[in-house]
């Protein structure tokens, strides 16, 4: 198929190389003109992938149209409260037949909408059918070694779940089908904001016992609010649920539990992101997770939780202290 990528960050750059490697003829858009200039003369991401070299054949541009015209399959690698304002750039085009695929796990600042239907929002001439994502526990930095990965593709559309995994599968990077949309979209930017919570722990040095309490009551908690939104809950217990979440809150690679850590051991917001050459998508999302639970009355005391210790300057301890002391619950409450 032709497929184009649009975000040249590392995961952008990893899924390139990766449907270059299953015989696709890829185009990997960068949206600073300058940066795709420099990807295209030294062909590796040195900031975010260094040592990987992007295959001659992939062609690196900045042009939208030479990305957008013409192409089977679009992936959407941008971040997620980036991608409306690309989108806008993109309504003129023709999508007739082209499958959109989201990788970017967050919900949008405000509208509170999942990437998926944020591309349903701009490009209203195309189906449902046409929006699918791909989400699970899967670090750029892994997949571009081409460590073993699994991760699930899906769409409303059986058909179109089916494609997105036949295109992206292979030796070194499984694809199970879902047609819970919604739900492998909510698990993916859901578990973020756990992880940074996970990441506060960690800074704050609490023990093992405490961050084994924060994932497990995390899901329960992903999992309430998913279901509440409209997902399916066995989805909660699959890759982008619990398989998500345990690779975000435990690895070295996560930007969001890095944020936590640095928020732990008392240093400010601003100062964190200030220094991060990546996005942690975990951020915007709190405030998201935060808006949500009190629109449809939800309860996320850990979400809620971050939400005070990034945005009201809380002290992470007594927060911690003040979630430990909650009310009595039964644990299937």
């Amino acid at each position: 198929m032709k497929i184009s990528v649009l975000g040249a960050g590392g995961w952008g750059t990893t899924l390139a190389i990766l449907l270059h490697n299953n015989g696709h003829e890829v185009t990997l858009w960068e949206y600073k003109r300058s940066y795709a200039k420099t990807l295209k003369r030294s062909r590796e991401n040195k900031n975010l992938l260094p040592g990987i070299k992007i295959p001659k054949e992939i062609n690196i541009t900045h042009s939208l149209s030479e990305s957008c015209e013409k192409k089977h399959m679009i992936v959407l690698a941008v971040p997620s409260q980036f991608i409306r304002s690309v989108l806008r750039e993109m309504k003129h085009f023709e999508f007739r037949d082209t499958t959109f695929v989201s990788v970017s796990k967050g919900i949008e600042k405000d509208t509170l909408l999942t990437v998926s239907q944020i591309v349903k929002d701009e490009l209203k001439n195309i189906s449902h059918s046409q929006i699918g994502v791909i989400s699970g526990p899967s670090h750029a930095e892994e997949v571009a070694r081409k460590i073993p990965t699994a991760v699930v593709a899906a769409s409303r559309d059986y058909t179109t779940a089916k494609q997105i995994q036949t295109a992206f599968m292979n030796s070194y990077f499984r694809v199970y089908s879902s047609t819970d949309l919604l739900g492998v979209e909510y698990g993916g930017a859901l578990k973020n904001v756990i992880a940074i919570g996970a990441g506060i722990i960690d800074g704050a040095k609490f023990g093992d016992n405490t961050k084994a309490a924060i994932m497990t009551r995390g899901i329960a908690e992903i999992s309430r609010l998913g279901i509440g939104l409209g997902a399916k809950p066995e989805t909660f217990s699959g890759l982008s649920g619990m398989g998500d979440l345990i690779v975000t809150c435990m690895s070295r690679h996560s930007r969001n539990r890095y944020v936590g850590e640095q928020i732990g051991r008392g240093k400010k917001l601003t100062e964190v992101l200030k220094k991060m050459t990546m996005v942690a998508e975990g951020v915007e999302t709190c405030r998201s997770v935060h808006q949500l639970s009190i629109k449809h009355k939800i309860e996320t005391p850990i979400a809620n939780a971050v939400y005070k210790i990034l945005f009201e300057d809380r002290d992470a301890t007594k927060v911690t202290y003040e979630l430990m002391t909650r009310d009595m619950k039964a644990e299937d409450e």
